[in-house]
């Protein structure tokens, strides 16, 4: 097997370089299929922009990824706790079911598409279509995100810390979205909503996970109006 024990005071902990070692060999491991229990701690050297880093995990693991990753890094994971210490390109955390993943830079476009549960955490920006059709994670961005962020967003919910591009929410289903800054053109049928208590808290409860202090009470809330949801001749115009 390429992974080899670390040595010293974290010496339960396996490393995988992939300067040398094969992402297809990592994830073998990752998945289980040598029979590994829960648990177990992981670290990758030199992913240089690698995809499918991480994908597929369906145990509760913990990977720490020394560096930047390329498409669909930690796809699917399902369980599992990986950190990105860089960089992340398209579809980071894509449909993932469960477990936590960290990105402490910025994320390509589509970071957490199609995802039904768990937390993704960007530390810094995220590009377009950031949570299209997401179905029940909760993503946190530092930073700002890009245009048709929460596309067809389903379930769940978004904070993001900085601004949004346009076409936020663009025909949003019932997904909660927060935002701290400057909001561009909204999408359709996305509106601004009051904040109440349980939305503060909520929020508060959300920024606290993603080791944020920003205050709840600086953030606005967005969500679906309900009028696309049934189509009807008479407003077609408005489709």
């Amino acid at each position: 097997m390429a992974a080899f024990m670390k040595n010293g005071p974290a010496d339960d902990t396996i490393t995988f370089d992939l300067a040398s070692d094969r992402v297809r060999e990592l994830n073998a491991e990752l998945h289980g299929v040598g029979g590994g229990p829960s648990g177990k701690v992981y670290e990758v050297l030199n992913p240089a922009g690698a995809h499918a880093v991480a994908a597929g995990i369906d145990r509760g693991i913990s990977v720490d990824v020394r560096g930047h990753t390329g498409y669909y890094a930690a796809g699917m994971n399902d369980g599992g706790t990986v950190t990105i210490h860089g960089n992340a390109g398209t579809g980071v955390a894509e449909n993932m079911m469960s477990g936590t993943v960290r990105v402490t830079g910025d994320a390509s476009q589509s970071a957490g598409a199609t995802a039904h549960g768990g937390l993704l955490v960007i530390g810094g920006s995220a590009s377009m279509r950031c949570g299209i059709s997401m179905k029940g994670v909760d993503i946190v961005v530092g930073g700002s995100v890009g245009s048709m962020s929460a596309f067809m967003a389903q379930a769940g919910r978004m904070v993001v810390c900085g601004d949004a591009g346009d076409g936020l929410g663009d025909s949003i289903y019932e997904a909660r979205l927060y935002v701290r800054g400057a909001v561009g053109a909204l999408g359709a049928d996305c509106v601004e909503k009051p904040m109440r208590d349980e939305h503060r808290a909520e929020l508060a409860e959300l920024l606290a996970e993603a080791d944020l202090d920003h205050d709840p009470g600086e953030f606005r809330r967005y969500g679906s109006a309900r009028r696309l949801y049934h189509f009807t001749s008479e407003h077609s115009g408005s489709y």
